[in-house]
């Protein structure tokens, strides 16, 4: 077996084993590398990169969603609640935690667009949708133009 295409992780929670994949498949977007969960050995998760999965002849599992429009409170409890979290989430959930709960409600209250307040943070930083530097003109066309 190539030693260096292989990645491996085990995840004994299915949620945790897509939550980490997902996120890695964005992440390695641009180097169009990408990861999958496979059967783990002892009734577990593996999640792998797509050159591993090949090089051990096996496919990945048909369980990963486009992304969470559907999530659930019992899923973000479940993140939460992790006592080893993804470091992802951990940035995310961390934003929300140390915000004022004044300034949560008032968000909550006005229905504050959170996707707009995102969108024009990107569009200041003059990078496009892959993280490549383009200007801030660019920048703003692409991260403000909603369609």
């Amino acid at each position: 077996m190539n030693k260096e295409h292989f990645y491996l992780d085990i995840f004994s929670s299915k949620e945790k084993a897509i939550h980490h994949c997902l996120w890695l498949n964005f992440k390695y977007r641009n180097a169009k590398i990408t990861f999958g969960i496979i059967n783990g050995p002892e009734n577990n998760y593996a999640f792998v990169e797509e050159a591993t999965a090949k090089e051990i002849e096996m496919e990945f599992l048909d369980i990963l969603p486009k992304g969470y429009a559907e999530i659930d409170y019992n899923i973000i409890r479940h993140i939460r609640m992790d006592k080893d979290p993804l470091s992802h989430w951990e940035q995310i959930t961390g934003c929300f935690s140390t915000m004022d709960g004044e300034i949560l409600r008032f968000l909550i209250h006005t229905k504050m667009p959170i996707e707009k307040l995102i969108r024009y943070e990107l569009a200041t930083r003059g990078f496009d949708k892959n993280h490549r530097w383009c200007g801030f003109i660019k920048s703003e066309e692409i991260w403000l133009n909603e369609n």
